[in-house]
């Protein structure tokens, strides 16, 4: 048997081959795979790679790889051993540290950034990439990493939030700015004045209003969703709105005047 794989039984009795390496005192798994000389390779990759670090390298201002169609270790355990190589920290997940940030291969390329701060977490959370948006299995559930930065998931980019420096693969915390916090709100500019204008989903977008402030948008969209109560099959998010106690969110909610189409509407259902 070749170094570093060893014989295994599925359910059914199926062999199939795991490899497996050690490096620094560290007992790495490098996979599970049906053909004996993928899996010598596997091994011999992971040696080649620990060893030369001019040949297989990660360009950490470039975001590149020198991974190739001739290896066949998988491309985030070639990450990993890299990683460990050249940091000497091991990471589950495809993760390369660089002085202030760290680098997330989802893929050679499709590589997003991270303030350092956010490390333990993503060495134990796997990113899955989905319709143009990231996840990860949280709890059971899969949440949206925009989560983390206080943006809903499927948040429009450019409308909600921005990425300041133009580049939306940049995670770190100071590039991300934050427009619309609130389900229903979002701003506008009117006659040089910035206003919240609060809409509501209801075979299309119906206005309720413009406001001066985002609290306001954000208390008239759930006085809407209030209104809709008992009369529409469709369940609306509500805002949670912690700046305001309850005595000032009842009186800002009983303040606040939602459009005539819009109650009128309301009162014909």
């Amino acid at each position: 048997m070749p170094t570093g794989v060893y014989i295994a039984k599925k359910k059914d009795n199926t062999e199939y081959y795991r490899v497996s390496f050690t490096f620094k005192n560290k007992h790495i798994s490098l996979g599970s795979f049906d053909d004996i000389k993928k899996a010598e390779k596997v091994y011999k990759n992971a040696v080649a790679i620990i060893n030369d670090s001019s040949e297989y390298m990660v360009n950490p201002e470039l975001h590149t790889t020198t991974y190739n169609a001739s290896l066949a270790i998988p491309f985030d355990k070639f990450i990993t051993l890299i990683n460990f190589r050249d940091n000497g920290i091991y990471i589950k997940t495809p993760i390369y540290l660089c002085k202030k940030y760290f680098l997330y291969f989802l893929s050679m390329d499709n590589v997003l950034i991270f303030n350092t701060d956010d490390l333990f977490y993503y060495s134990n959370h796997r990113i899955i990439s989905r319709g143009g948006y990231y996840y990860v299995n949280d709890y059971g559930m899969q949440t949206s990493i925009l989560n983390r930065y206080g943006i809903r998931a499927h948040s429009v980019k450019d409308r909600d939030y921005i990425f300041l420096n133009g580049d939306s693969k940049d995670y770190r915390y100071e590039n991300l700015k934050v427009i619309n916090r609130y389900f229903g709100v979002k701003k506008i500019e009117k006659k040089g004045h910035t206003l919240f204008q609060a809409y509501i989903h209801i075979n299309g977008n119906f206005i309720l209003g413009n406001y001066s402030s985002e609290t306001e948008a954000a208390i008239a969209y759930n006085k809407a969703v209030e209104m809709l109560k008992n009369k529409s099959n469709v369940s609306y998010d509500v805002n949670y709105i912690d700046e305001l106690n309850p005595i000032q969110y009842a009186s800002t909610y009983n303040n606040t005047r939602l459009s005539k189409k819009f109650r009128r509407y309301v009162e014909s259902m």
